[in-house]
């Protein structure tokens, strides 16, 4: 079922102009909530920017939080990220991060576009997860990892008008769950920020993305499967093989 919910995206005049300062002002804001240690009001900004999802009738609401799912992983995980540090210019460069998120990658609806979309969005999610709940229990991070990847999936495959989203979305949430669950009792951080999860996640997410995009759209040549897959093997060889494996960071 297709959302009601439509993007507004004006493109000239005082339409177009309103448009970019009202995306620029929620970062913005939630920078500012930040510093002032109002993380709690800063979260309910973010979800009441999304209000447009529940103004139509409640059986549309699945839906439209299926597909505003991804434009709030990045907002909550950005928010997640700003108030893990307490640098004032890595906030700031967050919140730029977020705006041109904002104004130049979520507007676009073309195919290559949206996988990006995806792509970042689980990118970013897992980052804020790893990085803000790293001292949760093992369930709350398995849980998190799983809906981030379940709705990433859903973004990217939804592109396509893929058949079978709903089960290949599970299947890569399910996957995504149970590497957590496996790496999290040996979690290497690198260079502090960057969980192991993380990496192979967005590895895997990256070259089996780009299988797919190539295959639909007829471009996948043999050669081109065996370097990618090939690619694959060696990142994850060398992420298993060169990783210290013992509680801690490298």
């Amino acid at each position: 079922m297709r959302p009601l919910v439509q993007k507004i995206k004006p493109s000239r005049g005082f339409s177009h102009a309103l448009y970019l300062l009202l995306n620029m002002l929620l970062p913005l804001t939630v920078f500012m909530l930040v510093r002032t240690g109002f993380v709690s009001v800063a979260i309910g900004v973010i979800l009441l920017s999304k209000w447009r999802m529940f103004a139509v009738r409640p059986r549309f609401w699945l839906a439209n939080i299926r597909t505003n799912a991804v434009d709030l992983i990045i907002g909550l995980s950005v928010l997640a990220l700003m108030d893990g540090t307490q640098t004032n210019w890595l906030q700031l460069l967050y919140a730029f991060l977020w705006i041109l998120w904002l104004i130049f990658i979520k507007p676009r609806n073309d195919v290559l576009w949206v996988s990006l979309q995806a792509l970042s969005a689980q990118a970013v999610g897992l980052t804020a997860v790893f990085s803000a709940f790293d001292h949760q229990p093992l369930m709350v991070l398995v849980l998190a990892v799983g809906f981030i990847c379940f709705f990433c999936a859903h973004h990217f495959f939804y592109s396509f008008d893929e058949e079978h989203i709903r089960a290949l979305a599970y299947i890569w949430a399910y996957f995504g769950a149970a590497l957590t669950w496996i790496l999290g009792h040996w979690l290497i951080y690198y260079y502090h920020v960057i969980a192991q999860p993380t990496l192979l996640l967005f590895t895997l997410a990256f070259s089996l993305g780009t299988l797919y995009y190539l295959d639909h759209f007829d471009k996948l040549s043999k050669s081109i499967r065996r370097q990618v897959i090939f690619i694959l093997i060696t990142i994850i060889s060398v992420i298993v093989v060169f990783s210290d494996w013992g509680d801690k960071i490298v």
